[in-house]
């Protein structure tokens, strides 16, 4: 059961929530039409998808654990900020040496900030609820990540078409997330007319 705020405070958070879900949700879709559509075909856009996607990730943790008490108070998105931008130098640093390490690379940031968005998700859902969403899209992205690493090898498609539907995947909790918040509001203030 979710522990209720003060309801100005909650709303102000809840709001900032489905704001941060929504957009999460619309960069992932346009990264993933871009992938799909022009990454795997052009190499240098394609190089420059990868290493877009965790510095995304990094700024949009940073941006959501300013907004949501800081760095003491979120620790577990101030060490996201860390691992995602490492992620994405160790990308930069792979793309230049062997691409084919790239899956490899990606592998161990989806399990990290897979378990990390799952710990923020539990932790949120003590204070807001509706974050089941963000707790199943955590423990899924730390399965793709030990995927991504048996996987990196093998003759499969490009990397950058595994990631992007990872992502897709991303994209739908992230909305799912956004239109719970919003339901739930909803739920709350139709009880309180009535």
């Amino acid at each position: 059961m979710a522990t209720h705020l003060p309801d100005t405070s909650r709303v102000q958070n809840e709001r900032w929530l489905k704001h941060y879900y929504f957009t999460r949700a619309v960069f992932s879709v346009v990264w993933v039409a871009l992938a799909f559509t022009i990454g795997q075909h052009v190499s240098t856009i394609g190089a420059l998808l990868l290493v877009a996607y965790p510095l995304w990730d990094a700024l949009a943790n940073y941006v959501d654990m300013s907004r949501s008490g800081g760095m003491r108070r979120n620790p577990t998105q101030a060490f996201n900020v860390f691992a995602s931008a490492a992620i994405a130098v160790a990308v930069i640093v792979v793309l230049q040496r062997d691409t084919s390490h790239v899956l490899d690379v990606f592998g161990v940031w989806a399990f990290l900030s897979g378990l990390l968005q799952l710990a923020t998700a539990i932790r949120r859902k003590k204070r807001f609820g509706a974050q089941w969403a963000m707790i199943l899209s955590g423990a899924q992205s730390a399965v793709a990540g030990v995927f991504f690493i048996a996987q990196a090898h093998a003759a499969m498609p490009p990397a950058i078409v595994k990631l992007a539907g990872y992502a897709s995947i991303g994209a739908i909790y992230f909305l799912i997330s956004a239109l719970w918040l919003s339901a739930d509001r909803l739920r709350r203030r139709f009880a309180s007319t009535h």
